[in-house]
């Protein structure tokens, strides 16, 4: 290339930057625009303007608008200024020391180690709740997001492995958060409903109890500048100019997971906002720390009152918390700009490394067989009753109400696993799941939907619903996967804005106090307890019509990972291969789903177990994942029947929370 050529390259690579930050500009002004003008006329509809100044200085006494306006409506605007710009700020620091765009205190687990200790604080220690939540949820927050470092700190704090660890991390504390709360709803039900993130005001106790902490953090943050700065350089470098990186990595991680759990000890949980507003900034031309430094938190701030004030001009009689709609004005917004980004560095989401492939496979899958038989048989024999363990040689009386839920998790469980195994075999991403991916995420949101805009459907039409859903949440992903080159990072965070996604709408419609919520909860929890012996009996075909017509399939599923170019030369019809692929995966993600709801590990840790063990080929591999995925969920199912006995806890949390230990485990041993 002439030196010619590349000075025209730069300068057009410039004015593409310099575009793009206008166009960020400009969307941020739109956002504070809009903003704005939704206070104004939120303002305006409890008191007139003319009477603003009064109400604020000179107030009349048992004036009610006043009295809202003033000590409700305002406290309730100062609070979502400092929170976003609390959390943007978070979101900076994080993403400049692990040099990682995706980093925020959501994904680093911020969040659900703050929510977590909370409950247990609630229930086992409510002394150490006597001077507020922020000293028990920071100590949540330290302990989760360290242990989220630690694991991905194994690969360099790559973004694969950061996400994945908070997902990881993040799935399994919000599981435990689950199981406490349906064993002891009554004591957390309240702070079930703060944990939502509701901006609620009735004074200005809150913004005086925050308002300091942020400007001590926004303080310390300036005083790191240059030394974060310097991290750019490199070890040396930095070292060079007598900047400690340990030290400053260490001071600037405690001040995001402080900052973190601090709007969350004071507000609940607000998604999305460390992530999308340091984001925006970028997108705007911030390209310096200390510029970010500023528009992160600046921009953070104008999207949470954004948010808040859509909320309140629409929806806000119904009690909707805020936190809970973040996701759906973030989500979409942070997946095209992250798309936008250009990630540091992206490691292959290697799993670690593939054993020699057995001798023997069909006698290691024999044994897999065997040992999810012995699962259904200790399922359906040992159980707990008021005396203690019960064993039950002749389990007859019993099958009528064991049967059916052992047989549908064993069901639901192998599917998962295998629609995994396919997604993994179709992308040639180890980290490929449903879970993962957000499929099983996907199906739910639309049985939801159905479930609260089309009550009384049957059976079949719910698993049509919930099969379109999985489908279209997979090509909405492979679709987005395609526009990043399948950066396994960028498919992770979609992944994730889903979950975040149907979180929020099912706040939203809890919200609503309709009837039907509490059999929703249950459901999304992955309860089996009201499985019937119809539903088992069609799971457990639909695992086995799936290991009959494999040896179809092996073809496809060894051709495909090679990559298209090479499936075209050897005569594959690609995207109608991969259409197939994508729709069996689909079905069997919607149909399990239904069983088991959307949380659980089963389709990440079935083909993994079975990759760990050996198995290489196609068929075996699935037959295997399959086998393995059917008796975690078996296993799963009786935990949670006899490990908190009176009490059942769902399925799906158990499964999620053996998997979150397993991966741990996994991670810390690579």
């Amino acid at each position: 290339m002439s030196a010619v050529e590349a000075g025209a390259r730069r300068a057009g690579a410039g004015r593409s930057e310099t575009a793009t930050g206008r166009r960020g500009a400009a969307l941020l002004a739109l956002a504070l625009l809009a903003g704005a003008a939704l206070l104004h006329a939120n303002l305006a509809a409890v008191l007139p303007p003319g009477q603003w100044w009064a109400a604020l200085f000179h107030p009349t006494e048992g004036d009610i608008p006043q009295l809202i306006l003033r000590d409700s409506l305002l406290p309730r605007l100062a609070m979502a200024i400092l929170a976003g710009g609390g959390l943007g700020l978070a979101g900076v620091l994080f993403q400049q020391v692990l040099d990682n765009p995706l980093a925020e205190p959501g994904t680093l687990g911020v969040f659900a180690g703050a929510k977590l200790a909370l409950a247990l604080a609630t229930l086992w220690g409510p002394a150490l709740l006597v001077s507020g939540y922020e000293p028990v949820a920071g100590a949540g927050a330290a302990l989760c997001t360290g242990l989220v470092l630690l694991l991905s700190g194994r690969r360099g704090h790559a973004p694969s492995a950061v996400i994945l660890a908070g997902l990881v991390i993040g799935l399994s504390a919000e599981a435990a958060n689950r199981m406490l709360v349906l064993a002891h709803f009554d004591a957390l039900s309240d702070l079930y409903a703060w944990q939502a993130g509701a901006l609620n005001q009735n004074n200005w106790d809150g913004v005086r109890g925050l308002a300091p902490r942020l400007a001590l953090a926004a303080l310390a943050a300036g005083l790191l500048a240059r030394p974060l700065t310097l991290i750019e350089l490199g070890e040396a470098g930095a070292r060079g100019l007598g900047a400690s990186t340990a030290g400053t990595r260490l001071a600037a991680l405690a001040l995001g997971v402080a900052v973190g759990a601090s709007v969350t000890g004071f507000l609940g949980v607000i998604g999305f906002v460390g992530l999308a507003g340091p984001a925006l900034a970028r997108y705007g031309g911030a390209r310096r720390l200390r510029d970010r430094l500023l528009w992160g938190p600046v921009a953070g701030a104008v999207l949470l009152v954004l948010t808040d004030q859509l909320v309140q001009r629409f929806i806000g009689r119904s009690g909707v918390p805020t936190g809970a709609v973040t996701a759906l004005v973030g989500a979409p917004l942070l997946v095209g700009l992250i798309l936008g980004l250009r990630t540091a560095r992206e490691a292959p989401p290697a799993p670690g490394p593939v054993p020699v492939r057995l001798l023997r496979p069909w006698g290691v899958i024999g044994v897999l067989a065997i040992l999810a038989l012995a699962a259904l048989g200790l399922s359906l024999t040992v159980g707990r009753d008021a005396q203690g363990w019960l064993w039950s040689p002749d389990p007859g009386p019993l099958l009528a109400w064991r049967a059916p839920r052992a047989l549908a998790a064993l069901g639901a469980g192998a599917m998962l696993a295998y629609a995994g195994g396919l997604l993994q075999r179709l992308t040639g991403n180890p980290l490929a799941s449903p879970e993962l991916f957000g499929v099983s995420t996907g199906a739910a949101l639309v049985v939801v939907l159905v479930l609260f805009l089309a009550p009384g459907l049957g059976s079949a039409a719910m698993l049509a619903a919930a099969a379109a859903g999985a489908l279209g949440t997979l090509l909405a992903v492979l679709a987005l996967g395609r526009r990043a080159r399948y950066a396994s990072a960028r498919i992770l965070l979609v992944g994730a804005a889903l979950t975040s996604l149907i979180g929020s709408v099912i706040a939203l419609l809890l919200a609503t106090a309709d009837p039907r919520t509490a059999a929703l909860l249950t459901w999304l929890s992955g309860s089996t307890y009201n499985a019937t012996a119809t539903e088992a009996a069609l799971a457990c075909l639909g695992a086995a019509t799936m290991l009959a017509v494999t040896p179809l399939l092996a073809r496809w599923l060894t051709i495909l990972p090679l990559g298209a170019e090479t499936g075209r030369a050897v005569g594959l019809d690609v995207a109608r291969t991969r259409l197939t692929v994508l729709s069996v995966a689909a079905v069997l993600t919607g149909a399990s789903t239904l069983l088991v709801g959307p949380l659980s590990f089963v389709g990440l840790m079935g083909p993994h177990l079975a990759r760990s063990l050996g198995f290489n080929r196609a068929t075996e591999q699935l037959v295997a994942a399959t086998l393995a995925g059917g008796l975690i969920m078996v296993l799963a199912d009786w935990l949670g029947r006899v490990v908190a006995f009176p009490w059942q806890l769902p399925a799906g949390l158990v499964a999620t929370t053996l998997g979150g230990a397993y991966f741990v485990w996994l991670m810390l041993r690579r």
